[in-house]
């Protein structure tokens, strides 16, 4: 019997290469800090500075460079430049509703889990 190897296929019948998966590890590990989870929310609402961004997530503008940064090494956020500031944006269009479709899988786990109060899930 000869064997033959064949490429993982997703429900679209799209063949799934190490690209794809090493794109999901970017955003696996994108989401697994609070902070920079926080930041793609914001951003999948609106562009924004970094600074305006440090407000509205009440943490220091070093923490939010450096999780920006982070975030434009995953390949998930742009810098646009705009005179002598830079706003940001998601580098995708597809990623807005795709952490939208996350957040309702999310819920669908175990809507009790997580509350504005925060999350008990361990």
């Amino acid at each position: 019997m000869e064997k033959t190897s064949e490429a993982i296929t997703a429900p679209t019948h799209e063949s799934v290469t190490l690209t794809h998966t090493a794109a999901l590890a970017r955003l696996g590990h994108a989401l697994s800090d609070e902070t920079r989870a926080r930041i793609m929310l914001a951003l999948r609402e609106a562009p924004a500075f970094p600074s305006d961004l440090a407000s509205a997530l009440g943490v220091s503008r070093q923490v939010m460079s450096n999780q920006l940064a982070c975030l434009r090494g995953c390949g998930l956020v742009e810098a646009i430049p705009e005179g002598r500031r830079t706003w940001y944006r998601l580098a995708d269009p597809h990623l807005a509703p795709a952490l939208a479709d996350l957040l309702k899988l999310v819920v669908t786990v175990d809507p009790t889990c997580c509350s504005p109060e925060g999350c008990t899930c361990s």
